[in-house]
C-alpha cells in the first residue's frame, strides 16, 4: 500500500509574503529556499526552511484567487499540509479506493516543479490535504 514518507511542507495563507517572510526570518530563523509567483493559480509562495522542516508562504495575487478566497473566509493561518509519496498515482487510487474525496483526480504541475493532487477537506477533517511526489 501505498503511504506517506512524510509531511512535505505545511501551506500558510499570508497577507503580505514579504512581512512574512520577514518575520520567519527573524524570529525562526528561516531561510528562503525558493520563491515564485504563478499567475495561472493567483498565487505567489515562498518555500522556506525552519530546520529540517519546510513550510510553504502563500500570498494571493487577487481577491478572486483559491488563496484570495480563503484570506476572506478564513483570515492567514494554515492551509494544507503536503504529503510526500512515491508513487503519486498509486497513492490517488489509494485514497479514492478508501472514500477520500478528491479534488485532482490525476496528478498536476504544482509550484517549485512538484506533481501535486489534491484532497477535499470534508475527506480530512476539514484539512486541505495535498500529496506530493518529488521524484
Amino acid at each position: 500500500m501505498e503511504t506517506p514518507r512524510s509531511v512535505h511542507h505545511i501551506g500558510l495563507a499570508v497577507d503580505d509574503l514579504d512581512g512574512a517572510l520577514d518575520t520567519y526570518e527573524r524570529l525562526f530563523a528561516a531561510r528562503l529556499e525558493q520563491r515564485t509567483r504563478v499567475e495561472e493559480q493567483g498565487v505567489e509562495a515562498a518555500s522556506i526552511r525552519v530546520g529540517d522542516s519546510r513550510l510553504e508562504l502563500l500570498g494571493a495575487l487577487g481577491e478572486d484567487t483559491p488563496v484570495g478566497r480563503f484570506l476572506a473566509k478564513r483570515g492567514p493561518g494554515m492551509h494544507h499540509v503536503a504529503y510526500e509519496v512515491d508513487d503519486l498515482r498509486a497513492t490517488l487510487a489509494r485514497l479514492s479506493e478508501a472514500g477520500a474525496e478528491l479534488i485532482d483526480e490525476t496528478p498536476r504541475r504544482g509550484m517549485f516543479g512538484l506533481e501535486v493532487a489534491f484532497v477535499h477537506p470534508d475527506s480530512v477533517h476539514g484539512v486541505l490535504s495535498e500529496v506530493v511526489s518529488v521524484g
